[in-house]
């Protein structure tokens, strides 16, 4: 107990240092952090007055990691409103519904076909199902393609994935871990999960003014206070009714996304959101022993090649319903590719519900693969495309096409 100031401080230093590197090298940090966790822990060695097995500090640095969770969820409840679904359009909910559905049923066929029990392969679905916000904006900004013709639909869909996570995740606590084992029981559980976030979405519809008043604070130190003070009391409050504590957070932040102050609390959630996520994902490889990974290999393997295909077929699907070019449409599966926090929480509550162990290792090596090869992919989208030009025959070469008069065929 004497060291533990210490050993969270060493381990927040190597997170600075893996997040120093992961900058440099342009990639996403969470692969990084993930592989330092793993790679320190009880199987690492002590140096000196260093000691990397954080056995003393292991709790309060998984603490630090739940909270971490609590912020992400919330930010991503702030950018999202109702209101914004219902102005995206069509193609938006259109490609959406393509992308989780199509997704969602590779999943459940992968998890039965691996011969795994009902509430397993309902998570391995969930997983399968749900991108990385953080990683696909990294991706748009990093390769300048804010300003593409499919941005505005890959965002919309990310959004629509956000808002699938939020059901899938209040279904799936009431199931596991409501307690429920009647039907009668199960569907009470669940109607309590959807019910309590129905009431969220009302309160966000029409509750604003009251909370526009209620927050309508000059000081900083006390509206933070106000604010985070109300963030963990209904994430804990959450955990009581059996709904996971991230979709408590996230059902606040949307209550909140529709006041006036909305963009003051993301101002000043983002240092908290980043600082306290690396420690999450640091924290998620801490718990897994790397031993572990062997037995999963083949079938994170096989489950990252299934979600390569269904991207690339739901994002083509989407795009030319929305009018876009078969390149556009390209990028679209391709960007939406990586997988990281949300993934990892889909895990932690199969885990935290007592599941099989083997979902721990499975998710880390379905996350590290895909948050890596996710970017690549984007990043070389371009060659990608021209790969796939060739064997579907979509458009005409540009020399070629002019030569025959065509002019709208030609991919841009």
């Amino acid at each position: 107990m004497d060291h533990m100031i210490f050993e969270v401080g060493t381990a927040l230093l190597l997170i600075a240092i893996a997040s120093l590197l992961a900058g440099k090298l342009k990639i996403s940090i969470i692969p990084f952090l993930i592989i330092l966790g793993m790679v320190v822990g009880p199987h690492a060695p002590s140096i000196g007055i260093l000691d990397f097995t954080f056995i003393e500090s292991e709790e309060i640095i998984s603490f630090l990691g739940r909270i971490g969770v609590l912020f992400l969820l919330f930010y991503i409840g702030l950018e999202f409103s109702v209101s914004k679904l219902v102005k995206s359009g069509r193609n938006i909910v259109f490609g959406g519904t393509i992308y989780v559905v199509l997704n969602f049923v590779i999943g459940l066929v992968y998890g039965l076909l691996v011969d795994f029990p009902l509430y397993e392969t309902l998570i391995i679905a969930g997983m399968l199902s749900v991108s990385s916000t953080a990683i696909v904006a990294k991706v748009l900004v990093d390769l300048r393609r804010t300003g593409n013709s499919e941005t505005e639909l890959i965002l919309g869909m990310v959004l629509f994935d956000d808002l699938f996570l939020a059901v899938f995740l209040s279904v799936m606590s009431g199931l596991l871990l409501g307690g429920a084992t009647s039907i009668g029981g199960i569907l009470l559980s669940v109607g309590i999960s959807m019910g309590y976030m129905l009431l969220f979405f009302i309160i966000a519809k029409v509750g604003t003014p009251l909370l526009n008043k209620l927050l309508n604070i000059t000081s900083n130190e006390i509206f933070i206070i106000v604010v985070f003070s109300l963030l963990f009391f209904i994430a804990g409050f959450s955990e009581k009714l059996h709904v996971a504590e991230a979709i408590g957070a996230l059902l606040f932040g949307l209550a909140l996304s529709e006041t006036k102050h909305s963009k003051r609390i993301e101002q000043l959630v983002i240092p908290f959101r980043d600082f306290f996520g690396a420690v999450f994902f640091f924290s998620f490889g801490l718990s897994i022993d790397p031993l572990t990974l062997g037995d999963a290999a083949w079938m994170a393997i096989g489950a990252v090649v299934l979600t390569i295909i269904a991207n690339v077929v739901s994002g083509m699907i989407a795009g030319r319903k929305a009018g876009l070019s078969h390149k556009a449409s390209t990028n679209i599966g391709l960007t939406v590719m990586a997988r990281g926090e949300f993934t990892i929480i889909v895990a932690n509550l199969g885990i935290t519900a007592g599941l099989m162990p083997l979902l721990k290792p499975f998710s880390a090596l379905y996350v590290l693969i895909l948050a890596i090869l996710g970017p690549l992919l984007a990043k070389e989208s371009k060659h990608i495309y021209s790969g796939l030009n060739k064997i579907f025959k979509w458009s005409k070469p540009k020399e070629k096409a002019k030569k025959l008069g065509y002019t709208e065929d030609v991919e841009k």
